[in-house]
């Protein structure tokens, strides 16, 4: 039972972090620079995501922009896009693998053994989905801050982290540890004993002497 409970805990935790991971892909403030110039009233709030910016006025309307080029995106975010994508995907196929496996699902019953390893290798997806993640907003993390403390960078384009970051941060750890506790449910080894031989039984007496 305690098996059990671990890892449909482990199973929880991968699902809520691979759906913090396509929240995340899918959200436009991967990083985010807020600033006023010199009149209030074209106050603005710019982010910048994966696949368009937006601007916030101060009034609170919003305009996004998708970008219109793959090409001409940098390298680097077309990086990032590539290792978030493959972490939904691989995320997608890790939660079918591992549904399988569960114990309170009736696939494979007959063999509970292969059932159990579904469930492992299921976790084992998780975790390197979750790596992938945390491969890539750590990445665009580092690019944000490399920038924003650079000297010749001007001060009013200086970008600070956004939210998007940080949830694909917590989603990360959130599937690599669920995956974590479903490789816990890895099936044991029973230790094999050699078959004890008995001791050759006497033959019945029948009652008679022969001479």
């Amino acid at each position: 039972m305690a098996s059990g409970g671990l890892q449909l805990l482990g199973f929880v935790l991968a699902f809520l972090g691979w759906i913090g991971i396509i929240i995340s892909t899918a959200m436009p403030q991967w990083k985010m620079a807020s600033y006023a110039g010199d009149n209030i009233v074209t106050a603005q709030a710019l982010y910048e995501g994966l696949w368009m910016s937006c601007a916030m006025q101060s009034t609170g309307q919003i305009q996004c922009k998708v970008y219109d080029s793959l090409l001409k995106l940098e390298s680097s975010l077309q990086a990032t896009r590539a290792l978030m994508v493959a972490a939904i995907l691989l995320g997608l196929v890790a939660v079918f693998v591992a549904v399988t496996g569960m114990k309170c699902m009736k696939c494979m019953e007959d063999d509970q053994v292969k059932k159990m390893r579904m469930a492992v290798f299921g976790g084992v997806i998780f975790i390197i989905a979750g790596l992938a993640a945390l491969v890539a907003t750590s990445w665009y993390g580092n690019r944000v801050a490399r920038a924003f403390y650079d000297p010749f960078t001007p001060v009013n384009t200086r970008f600070e982290f956004g939210s998007a970051l940080f949830i694909g941060w917590a989603a990360a750890s959130l599937a690599i540890l669920g995956g974590a506790f479903l490789c816990c449910s890895c099936p044991q080894r029973e230790t094999s004993y050699p078959p004890t031989r008995g001791y050759p039984k006497n033959a019945p007496s029948s009652g008679k002497d022969y001479v």
